[in-house]
C-alpha cells in the first residue's frame, strides 16, 4: 500500500468505516510510514476534538432564513429559451429579416427604368416608356420596373410592373397575370416570390 492509496482509508477508519480486512493492511502501513502515522494522529485529535464539542440543535427554519438571504435567482429570458428550442424556426426568421432587408433596400438603391424578360426583340423602349406594338408578340413574362409599359400587342406570358404604370389597349392581349407592385412590401413579397420559384424549379 502506497501513501495516495492511504489517505482515504485513514478517512474511513476515522469515521468507523473500513472493513476488518483493509483496518490490518493499514496498520501495517502505518507501522512502515512515519509521514502517515503523523497525519493519522494529526487527524485523530482533531476528530476527538469535534466529537467533543456540545451537539448544536439547528432550528427547523434554518432553511428557510439562508434561502431567504440569498439574492433572488434571474428569470430565464423567455424568448431566449423558446430561440434555443426551436434552432431551426430561429434560422428561418433570421434569414426573413435578412432577406425583407436587402429586398428593401434594393427597392430603394434602384432609380432607372429596367425591362426584364426572355424576349424583348419586339419591345420599344422610348425614354421611360416600353411599349409592346400592336401586331407584335413577347414570348414569356415580361417585367417593368419604374417605367410606364403600354401593351398594344399580344404578351404570352405574365406582366409585372414594379413602381410604375401600365396600360392597356383595345388590341392587348396576355395570357397570363398581370401584376402591378407600387410599394415597398409588395416588392419585397415580389422577390420572395421569385425567389422561392426559383428554388422550386
Amino acid at each position: 500500500m502506497n501513501c495516495k492509496e492511504a489517505l482515504p482509508l485513514i478517512h474511513e477508519y476515522l469515521d468507523g468505516d473500513l472493513p476488518k480486512s483493509e483496518t490490518l493492511h493499514l496498520k501495517e502501513h502505518l507501522i512502515a510510514c512515519q509521514v502517515c502515522n503523523t497525519r493519522f494522529k494529526q487527524l485523530e485529535k482533531t476528530d476527538a476534538m469535534v466529537r467533543m464539542l456540545p451537539s448544536i440543535q439547528v432550528p427547523d427554519t434554518l432553511t428557510a432564513q439562508i434561502m431567504s438571504g440569498l439574492p433572488p435567482m434571474k428569470k430565464k429570458n423567455s424568448w431566449t429559451e423558446w430561440v434555443r428550442r426551436h434552432p431551426a424556426v430561429s434560422v428561418s426568421i433570421v434569414f426573413g429579416a435578412v432577406m425583407f432587408g436587402s429586398y428593401v433596400s434594393m427597392w430603394d438603391d434602384e432609380k432607372s427604368l429596367m425591362v426584364q424578360g426572355s424576349n424583348l426583340q419586339d419591345v420599344v423602349i422610348q425614354g421611360d416608356t416600353v411599349i409592346v406594338p400592336q401586331g407584335h408578340t413577347v414570348n414569356g413574362d415580361l417585367v417593368v420596373k419604374r417605367g410606364e409599359l403600354k401593351v398594344e400587342g399580344d404578351v404570352t406570358g405574365n406582366v409585372v410592373v414594379i413602381d410604375g404604370t401600365v396600360n392597356l389597349a383595345s388590341t392587348a392581349h396576355i395570357s397570363g397575370e398581370v401584376k402591378q407592385v407600387d410599394e415597398a412590401l409588395g416588392w419585397v413579397w415580389y422577390k420572395l416570390g421569385e425567389f422561392v420559384g426559383k428554388m422550386t424549379h
